[in-house]
């Protein structure tokens, strides 16, 4: 499934493309998503510009002149730009077709995806009672500390909780606790201070690291697959259990958490 960063990559290489621009027509071929799409928008949407285009967690939000559209990319989805008349194949599901010729195109082979409608001065209940942004000033330090007081659940259960911070996905949450030295079984509320600093830190730069990866991977969402890289490159634990460690040599240790593959080191983390 696309994670925060993969969606950020997502809406840089798509937003230069379509901001600005006029949409002539709404296309659904598939209505039947993991939502069903708005019947109206096909009649709604015609002549809007679309103002800007935004991320909240992993949906899309293409911001249009009285209200947005609200984009997830499910477990297989992708967006393209391409050329208006281009052939369609049979998981291109929805075509966003412009005043420039071109149109944004959503394939989703496994149709988990979504596209839905959020009114101006409004937020739809699928973003009412998300946490902060990763990697904004509102997630702090102190703030993730109220957030594990007396919590006995698992550290990394609780990172990856959408409801406390958004879009630390399990890749991303096993090397985020791998290099802030934390054990992922660790009770939330039994975490000090100051090792949920380094933790903040290290979700921080895993993403930010993550994202520019997948800017420099895929530059380009004209007439590609539409599909950004994953942070493969730089992983230290996931997806390595059993191998040794890095940094220390010890072999990973690899369980599972609330139904998740989880590797960390029994060495280096604590």
């Amino acid at each position: 499934m696309p994670e925060l960063p993969e969606v950020e990559t997502t809406r840089r290489g798509i937003a230069p493309h379509i901001e600005g621009c006029r949409i002539d027509r709404l296309v659904v071929r598939q209505p039947r998503l993991r939502w069903p799409v708005p019947a109206e928008l096909a009649e709604r949407l015609p002549g809007q510009q679309i103002r800007a285009v935004r991320r909240r967690g992993k949906y899309l939000l293409i911001d249009v002149d009285d209200g947005a559209l609200l984009l997830h990319l499910g477990m297989s989805g992708s967006l393209r730009i391409l050329d208006d008349g281009q052939p369609v194949g049979k998981h291109d599901h929805i075509d966003i077709e412009l005043d420039s010729g071109q149109l944004l195109r959503l394939t989703d082979p496994r149709r988990f995806g979504a596209l839905l409608w959020q009114a101006a001065a409004e937020v739809h209940p699928l973003l009412a009672s998300l946490g902060p942004e990763p990697l904004s000033d509102d997630f702090t330090v102190e703030y993730l500390h109220s957030c594990c007081q007396g919590r006995r659940s698992a550290i990394k259960a609780l990172i990856m909780d959408s409801h406390v911070v958004v879009g630390v996905g399990n890749i991303y949450a096993n090397e985020a606790l791998f290099m802030a030295g934390i054990d992922p079984r660790r009770a939330a509320g039994r975490v000090s201070l100051q090792r949920l600093e380094k933790l903040v830190e290290a979700i921080r730069f895993v993403l930010a690291c993550a994202i520019e990866q997948g800017g420099t991977t895929l530059r380009d969402f004209v007439g590609g697959d539409g599909k950004p890289g994953y942070f493969s490159q730089h992983l230290n634990v996931y997806g390595r259990g059993g191998a040794p460690c890095l940094h220390c040599g010890r072999i990973l240790k690899e369980v599972r958490l609330g139904q998740r593959s989880t590797v960390f080191c029994p060495g280096c983390q604590r």
